[in-house]
């Protein structure tokens, strides 16, 4: 009697462990590079705000922005991390199903001007003459970096010399070697630098620039009809993760993050943290502006890289994110 009581009681669990599991919904995400500067969604994942919404995430670094965009329109992911900018050169190709810009994750350029020689009260003229070392032809970090070179009345092509044919994986190692007067680089790169006594950090593209939309989740417009569910589930997740690193302080967000990060200290995690944190570099809601989409095509347009102006409703959706922030 006991044998069949207990089958009985396992035939009823099966089928409930069953349904839960089929509730679980999974989304393949990539991200175009692993950093720091994507912390709130680490803080997502550590805090379990995916789970609380039912999902299961699957992440993956695609690792630049073109393969970040190939595995998007190939379906190899749902959800894409990428720069806005990559969405405007599928658009002006002709997309019949193009990528929706439905959250936006940073606001700010992620890079700082890091020197070679220790500089007290820097000015932007003193690059005039020197060599630059800065990010790849056609990326936001280059196109930011002309950007706000051009604003402080520097030609980056008449008055420094500008070097923009390094591999990204190389740049921070060809500096070291002895390339460059100044450099452009991402944290915790920048950080460790000066750390070390290798450069000095002198002044942040992101506090110069202004808000864009430097790194936002986009799907396919195909993709948001099909899972509209599944996309909103996201992207509460990651407003709940936004509002508790806007909420939380650096120590705390490095501590949440440091599984991502096994090889970074909590210190030198906690120092980068800070410096995004403390110029706005993370966005504190999921919504992407018209006017950092202007600012975006802007920037974009000075470099020479913008195929054509494209409207803001015509790439991106604030109505997901309304909705969750407005609950």
């Amino acid at each position: 009697m006991r044998i069949l009581t207990l089958f009985l009681s396992l035939l009823l669990i099966i089928p409930l462990a069953a349904c839960n599991n089929d509730s679980v919904q999974k989304l393949k995400v990539g991200e175009v590079a692993h950093t720091i500067f994507y912390a709130p969604l680490y803080v997502a994942l550590s805090e379990g705000f995916f789970e609380e919404e039912g999902l299961e995430i699957d992440l993956t670094t695609t690792a630049g922005g073109d393969k970040t965009m190939t595995a998007i329109l190939s379906d190899g992911i749902d959800i894409g991390l990428v720069g806005s900018e990559t969405s405007i050169y599928v658009e002006a190709q002709g997309s019949t199903d193009p990528v929706i810009n439905f959250a936006q994750l940073t606001q700010t350029d992620g890079t700082f001007l890091v020197s070679r020689e220790k500089i007290d009260n820097f000015d932007w003229g003193q690059l005039k003459d020197s060599t630059f070392l800065g990010q790849r032809k056609g990326g936001m970090p280059q196109m930011v970096g002309e950007y706000v070179l051009k604003q402080h009345g520097i030609d980056p092509r008449n008055d420094l010399e500008l070097i923009q044919n390094v591999d990204f994986a190389n740049i921070a190692s060809a500096f070291s070697s002895g390339t460059g007067d100044f450099v452009q680089l991402f944290e915790p790169t920048a950080s460790i630098f000066e750390e070390e006594g290798r450069g000095y950090i002198i002044a942040s593209f992101g506090e110069e620039s202004g808000h864009v939309p430097y790194t936002t989740f986009m799907a396919k417009q195909s993709t948001i009809d099909e899972n509209g569910e599944a996309i909103e589930k996201f992207t509460r997740a990651i407003y709940k993760a936004q509002q508790w690193v806007k909420d939380h302080k650096p120590e705390e967000i490095a501590e949440a993050i440091s599984e991502q990060f096994p090889d970074t200290s909590i210190d030198l995690l906690t120092t980068v943290v800070d410096r995004y944190k403390s110029q706005g570099s993370f966005a504190t809601d999921p919504i992407l502006g018209e006017e950092e989409w202007v600012n975006l095509q802007n920037i974009m347009d000075e470099a020479g890289e913008l195929p054509e102006r494209i409207e803001h409703d015509v790439l991106v959706n604030t109505s997901i994110a309304e909705k969750v922030i407005s609950e």
